[in-house]
């Protein structure tokens, strides 16, 4: 292939394509670069295995630290399990890639992007999105396309595409979408509680960037000679889901419309209905073409049950505006949630149901060297706020190994975590780390937004003060022609065989987080700005059920919480605290049992279940860095008696000597007829020599001094 650079401008910032020097192999390969920012995407399409029932695409995002100048850490010293925001920016490739690519496909299809080059202003993720459409059309796989995918910040009034770190930090929106020809087809976004209208009008500038970008696409396959590839979709035989339709329609369209039933119940009929018309194919000859049918394919009965099923409800919906359930389109399921549900060893809990999805989230609140180290090219270095998403197999009552959590569960808590970031307490102001659980103890949809409503309550019990509750809807979406619904609170079989699955998370005042999936190729904006809008007053419903249970932060922690004291030192002084080896710092931390984290900038955090210790650490730590000046008095001890004089300490960690002519008004003969080692005494600082030595005196020292010296140690005494 010709090698070839193409260019592409926006708001004084650029996209270049570059294809034809690397990868020569792989069935597609694109450099996609801005700044100094550059990935590489390639795609290749390998022959179907035997048996796939599904579309096999295999989207692997992948960083090397070199692209940061940056040697990775640990024994191995090379890169090993993606980290988090890895598998984030896989699975923001997967989500607008795979509604495009034609359904009847079981080829196997893997699209990779390596981060070579990392510029630390320049996001690589909306770039690796964006390469993969070109690359898949490089490798000229049937697609949809072409995609793109941009970035739009918000500073001040003004929205940018594709903010740098900085402008996304310091703006109130990270909103990521992405579209196709027929319209947008995801949505990716955090934002600090803006109104509807202004994510609106948000989506809808990054859209038209979008635009442009697809049809610089279309423009380099032009050049290259590459047209779109249209296969045909493969001839299949209808005479399998003809029988079924015949045999099963009414008995499913009976079942849908019984709207007392939950969801077992409904699964347990729908099941009986195709087991008789298995039996029915199993009576028939061993030569009939129906019972050849559903022979040569285990799952050919199943998938056309299922179809049917999907076909039977999205109607009902339609023609009837009526759900499985006898809800109203917008309608929410029943809520109901409780605080305080787990022992105040737990920090603090929540427990939200939704219909039958429920979840308990769980706060543990830790000390500042608990946060969490990020050991890839992004920025920020740690992270003080963890929100862990798990998904057991008895929420849905099946039963499967467990295993580390997958994508799908690192997905979920990075949403739940992105929708109550922006009313998290300053750092200052509630120096602890954050850590929420949320088990997903049952499921039948919407469990994202079941965990950030339980994680808000959680949060509320634990006693950790977030400026505004937060709740969280999923919108669902039928779409057939011309016809749409938008469904409000969907649950899992409205998710499973609707056309989108659209989560609004925010509080009274705004959003906070927005993720939305498509199963079709684009939906327009005018839809879009529907289903926000609909969502809106789900989420002040659900609201309110969760104020009813907690409506504010509880004014107290719990008791086996860590208490944490925060103080600066001069950072020229750290390496007094710690020691030679950590020496000082082991010995503060055995003598109190509290623990002690120091910042470069100075700030120490003490912390300890037991306030008292923490204050005795705190107490050494100031009395080692404070700088005493001449005429200071204070309130010390004697540790050490020498014919000339006595040593005081008079801070914690700081020692300072009385010469025998300042131990009294009068003659001292010798050291001991005046003090002895353990007694208190006032004394004052005389000087500080040369050699930073304190010289201290008991002379000349009035009353109140005196008496200000005993008070200021009276707390930690």
């Amino acid at each position: 292939m010709q090698e070839i650079e193409k260019s592409i401008s926006f708001d004084g910032r650029d996209i270049r394509l570059k294809v034809g020097l690397l990868a020569p192999q792989a069935g597609g390969a694109v450099l996609v670069q801005s700044g100094d920012t550059a990935v590489l995407v390639a795609a290749t399409r390998a022959a179907g295995r035997e048996g796939i029932d599904f579309l096999p695409l295999l989207v692997d995002y992948e960083e090397r630290l070199y692209a940061a100048g940056r040697i990775p850490g640990g024994f191995l010293r090379r890169e090993g399990r993606p980290p988090e925001r890895a598998t984030l920016t896989s699975r923001l490739i997967d989500r607008p890639m795979r509604p495009l690519f034609p359904q009847w496909l079981r080829d196997d299809i893997q699209i990779v992007a390596t981060t070579l080059s990392m510029d630390d202003q320049v996001p690589p993720d909306v770039l690796a999105a964006t390469g993969a459409s070109v690359a898949v059309l490089l490798a000229k796989i049937p697609f949809k396309g072409p995609m793109a995918t941009v970035r739009v910040g918000l500073v001040g009034d003004d929205f940018i595409i594709n903010p740098t770190y900085s402008e996304i930090e310091s703006g109130d929106l990270d909103l990521i979408v992405a579209g196709s020809p027929d319209g947008v087809i995801m949505i990716e976004a955090g934002a600090n509680q803006l109104p509807e209208q202004d994510i609106i009008e948000a989506i809808d500038f990054g859209y038209e960037v979008v635009q442009d970008l697809i049809q610089a696409q279309r423009d380099l396959m032009a050049e290259l000679g590459i047209e779109l590839v249209e296969e045909p979709e493969p001839q299949v035989d209808s005479t399998l889901d003809e029988f079924i339709r015949d045999r099963a329609t009414a008995g499913i369209k009976q079942v849908l419309a019984q709207f007392d039933l939950d969801k077992h119940q409904r699964d347990e009929k729908l099941d009986v209905i195709k087991d008789e018309v298995a039996a029915q194919i199993e009576a028939l000859a061993e030569d009939a073409p129906v019972r050849a049918a559903a022979a040569e394919n285990a799952k050919a009965l199943g998938k056309a049950f299922k179809g049917l099923t999907k076909e039977m409800m999205r109607r009902q919906i339609l023609e009837d505006g009526v759900r499985v359930d006898g809800r109203k389109l917008d309608e929410v399921r029943p809520i109901s949630a409780r605080v305080g549900l787990l022992p105040s060893r737990v920090h603090g809990s929540g427990l939200f149901n939704r219909g039958l999805t429920q979840v308990m989230s769980v706060v543990t609140l830790g000390t500042p060297g608990d946060a969490q180290m990020m050991d890839d090219l992004h920025p920020d270095e740690e992270k003080r706020y963890l929100h862990h998403y798990n998904f057991p197999p008895y929420s849905v009552g099946e039963t499967r190994p467990m295993r580390s959590p997958g994508r799908r569960e690192v997905g979920h808590g990075a949403l739940a975590e992105r929708a109550l970031l922006p009313v998290l307490p300053e750092q200052k102001d509630f120096p602890y780390v954050i850590r929420v659980v949320s088990e997903v103890l049952s499921s039948n949809g919407s469990t994202s937004m079941g965990s950030v409503c339980g994680s808000t309550l959680s949060l509320m019990d634990a006693g950790v003060p977030i400026t505004k509750p937060v709740s969280g809807a999923a919108m669902g979406l039928i779409k057939e022609g011309e016809e749409v619904r938008i469904l409000t609170d969907i649950q899992g079989i409205e998710d499973f065989l609707g056309d989108m699955d659209f989560k609004v998370a925010g509080t009274d005042s705004g959003i906070t987080a927005l993720q939305m999936d498509m199963k079709i190729t684009g939906l327009s904006l005018d839809t879009i700005a529907q289903a926000i809008n609909q969502a809106k007053p789900a989420r002040m419903h659900i609201l309110e059920k969760m104020m009813e249970a907690i409506d504010q932060p509880r004014p107290e922690l719990s008791p086996f919480a860590p208490r944490l004291l925060t103080f600066k030192i001069d950072p020229e002084l750290i390496g007094m605290v710690i020691g030679p080896g950590g020496k000082k710092i082991k010995s503060i931390v055995e003598q109190t049992g509290a623990k002690v984290d120091i910042d470069d900038d100075g700030t120490v955090t003490v912390s300890s279940i037991e306030g008292s210790k923490a204050q005795q650490a705190k107490a050494i730590i100031q009395g080692m860095t404070t700088r005493p000046e001449t005429g200071d008095v204070y309130a010390g001890k004697i540790t050490r008696v020498i014919p000339i004089g006595a040593f005081v300490e008079f801070l914690p960690g700081q020692e300072g000597m009385i010469h025998i002519s300042q131990l009294a008004d009068y003659r001292v003969g010798k050291v001991e007829d005046e003090v002895a080692v353990g007694d208190d005494v006032i004394v004052k600082v005389r000087d500080i020599d040369g050699k930073g030595r304190i010289n201290l005196t008991r002379l000349n020292i009035h009353p109140d001094e005196a008496a200000a010296a005993r008070e200021a140690i009276a707390p930690s005494s």
